[in-house]
C-alpha cells in the first residue's frame, strides 16, 4: 500500500500555493465570507490524487471531469480553484470542510444517506457504475466467480462497500495507483472499483492489452459534490455550474475528454462508456 501524508498539499490555482491565494493586496476573507469562500477569490477543493479521469495531475496541473464542473462553479463565485490532496476517508466526515480548509470536496463522490448527515451534497451530475477488472486469462469470469479470490478495492469506497455486501473479502488500497499496482504485481486477482476510473486506465495501450473487465455492475450510484452543510452560497454556485454546462454543451465536450463516448440516457444523464476491447456483462 503506497503510504500517504495526511494533508498533502497540491494546488495549482494561478500557480500559487494556498496561504498566498489570497484577495488583492494578499488579505484573505473571514469564514464568514459573502461568497461562501473561506478565502476570497479561491474555490479550495479537497479531492484524492489521482483519481482519472475525475481528478489526476497532468503537466503540473490537476485536471479532469470534476475539475472542469468545479472550474465553472468558481466562476460563478468570483475565484479560481486551488486544491487539496487528501485521503479519501476524510471525505465520509467532512472533517475538511467543516473546519474550512476546503470548500468543497470532489473525487468521484458517490451520494449516499450516511455522508449526508456530515455534508451537504450538488445536485446529481454523473451515474456510475462498478467495474470487475481481471488480467486477461483470468478464470473469473463473473461477479459470482469472484467469490474465495482475492480481491482489491479502495478504501473507505462504495466499492468497498459493495464487495463487501457481496461475500467477498476485500483487500483495501489506499488510493486507485495502489489499488492498479496490487493487481499488476499479483497482489490481488481482481479489483472493484468505479467503472470510469478502469475506462481511463484501458486507455492505455499497455494496460488494454493486459487487462480486461469481466463485470460492469450496475449500482445505482450518482456522484455529487460536497460542501459545508448550509453553504448555499457554493452550493448554488455547482448547482447552477451542473445545470448550464449540460445546455451549453461544455459537460458533453468534458466528458468525451476525459472520459470516453457520451451515452446519455433517456434520463438525460450519461451513461459510463465501455472501454474498448473490454468484455461489459
Amino acid at each position: 500500500m503506497i503510504a500517504r501524508s495526511v494533508a498533502l498539499l497540491s494546488l495549482v490555482a494561478s500557480g500559487c500555493f494556498l496561504a498566498a491565494c489570497g484577495g488583492s493586496g494578499g488579505g484573505s476573507s473571514s469564514p464568514q465570507s459573502t461568497s461562501g469562500l473561506a478565502k476570497a477569490g479561491v474555490l479550495t477543493t479537497c479531492t484524492h490524487l489521482p483519481y482519472p479521469p475525475f481528478q489526476f495531475e497532468q503537466n503540473g496541473k490537476v485536471v479532469g471531469f470534476d475539475v472542469d464542473i468545479v472550474d465553472k462553479a468558481a466562476k460563478k463565485l468570483g475565484a479560481k480553484q486551488a486544491f487539496v490532496d487528501t485521503p479519501f476517508e476524510n471525505f465520509k466526515t467532512g472533517a475538511f470542510l467543516n473546519t474550512r480548509q476546503c470548500d468543497v470536496a470532489a473525487a468521484g463522490i458517490t451520494i449516499t444517506d450516511e455522508r449526508k448527515k456530515n455534508v451537504d451534497f450538488s445536485d446529481p451530475y454523473f451515474d456510475a457504475t462498478q467495474a470487475l477488472l481481471v488480467r486477461k486469462g483470468s478464470n473469473i469470469p463473473n461477479l459470482a466467480g469472484a467469490k474465495g479470490k482475492k480481491i482489491g478495492v479502495q478504501t473507505q469506497t462504495t466499492g468497498e462497500e459493495y464487495a463487501t455486501s457481496k461475500g467477498l473479502d476485500p483487500t483495501s488500497f489506499e488510493s486507485s495507483d495502489a489499488l492498479l499496482n496490487g493487481l499488476r504485481t499479483g497482489q490481488v486477482d481482481a479489483v472493484i472499483t468505479d467503472y470510469p476510473v478502469v475506462a481511463g486506465w484501458l486507455k492505455q495501450p499497455a494496460l488494454a492489452a493486459a487487462f480486461e473487465v469481466k463485470d460492469n455492475l450496475d449500482t445505482h450510484e450518482q456522484y455529487g459534490i460536497m460542501v459545508r452543510k448550509g453553504n448555499t452560497k457554493v452550493l448554488d454556485a455547482l448547482n447552477a455550474a451542473i445545470k448550464e454546462s449540460k445546455a451549453d454543451g461544455s459537460y458533453k465536450a468534458s466528458y468525451e475528454k476525459w472520459i470516453g463516448p457520451y451515452l446519455p440516457k433517456s434520463t438525460g444523464n450519461p451513461a459510463s462508456p465501455t472501454p474498448s476491447g473490454s468484455t461489459s456483462k
